[in-house]
């Protein structure tokens, strides 16, 4: 499995509020707030039908971002940016036949998702001649009615954008940050990183993780810790905890299943590890930390650092 995948399963469009909007000069949009975006763990999506919009920092920071028809541009919350019909405050009134805009708001849910949330930059810009554009049409007829069953339609055609843009972002030269998502497509680390997301529960070794590379254990030791800030060892228990907190909170599953799909033999060991990384044990984390719920008070002061 794809980790790229693997973390797109935890970003679905669930009611996400798409909307079609007809402005006119001036206007503003938030992605969270007084627009009805989303809360703080969330990515909001803009895709202007016809005329172009300007993504500025509220604090008048950095060059501001101009989003023609036909693009999509993803905005990661919370953060600073407002989406508006002008580059500047001064700039005059904007464009003058106004704006017709696509919005839709994801919420980011659970331990995984999160992961992804928080590699992702501010904010990604998808031009509308890379492929994603011809989605925008179909939205826009699906956008105005509600006959039984449209509510599905309309999530999974945004979750294919969504995708669409993501994709496009990180298979562009250059743009993928540094870490575990750069470290996808180094011809070392790339194998590794997939065989442990692919089989977590594996009873994996320094030995058979570089075997997966074929190079020797300490090529893949130091490779690994260069490109991904971390032993690949420190790595898997990371993305196992990470999966284990998904899999309480997501599942039905006994803490001994959990535990058996994390790598662990025994549901004592787990929680012992568990409790390490998480700061509270498996069952406590089940009772008290659902999908969309910020776990920091349940957890104490911990910091979710690798055992």
């Amino acid at each position: 499995m794809d980790p790229f995948d693997e973390l797109l399963r935890g970003v679905r469009a669930d009611g996400a509020g798409l909307r079609r909007t007809e402005l006119s000069p001036p206007w503003t949009l938030r992605p969270t707030g007084e627009d009805g975006g989303a809360g703080e763990t969330s990515l909001t999506l803009y895709a202007p039908l016809r005329g172009e919009a300007w993504l500025t920092r509220e604090d008048g920071g950095g060059e501001p971002l101009r989003v023609g028809a036909g693009d999509v541009v993803i905005v990661r919350g919370p953060g600073p940016f407002v989406l508006t019909d002008r580059p500047s405050p001064g700039a005059g009134t904007g464009g003058a036949e106004g704006a017709v805009l696509l919005t839709a708001t994801y919420p980011v849910r659970g331990t995984v998702a999160r992961r992804l949330h928080g590699l992702l930059p501010p904010f990604v810009l998808e031009p509308g001649d890379e492929g994603c554009a011809s989605l925008l049409d179909v939205l826009d007829a699906q956008a105005g009615v509600c006959p039984p069953g449209q509510q599905v339609v309309r999530d999974r055609l945004l979750d294919w954008l969504l995708v669409c843009v993501l994709r496009g972002w990180f298979d562009r030269p250059g743009t993928a940050p540094s870490g575990w998502f750069h470290a996808l497509k180094d011809e070392t680390v790339g194998p590794v990183l997939r065989a442990m997301h692919a089989a977590p529960d594996r009873p994996w070794t320094l030995a058979s993780l570089a075997a997966e590379a074929n190079v020797s254990r300490t090529t893949l030791a130091q490779r690994f810790t260069r490109l991904v800030g971390e032993p690949p060892l420190t790595y898997l228990t990371d993305w196992r905890m990470t999966l284990a907190a998904d899999l309480l909170t997501g599942t039905a599953e006994t803490v001994a299943a959990v535990a058996r799909r994390a790598g662990y033999a025994d549901a004592f060991g787990f929680s012992a590890a568990f409790k390490r990384f998480h700061g509270i044990s498996p069952s406590g984390y089940r009772d008290n930390c659902g999908p969309e719920a910020d776990c920091s008070a349940a957890v104490g002061s911990c910091d979710g650092a690798p055992v």
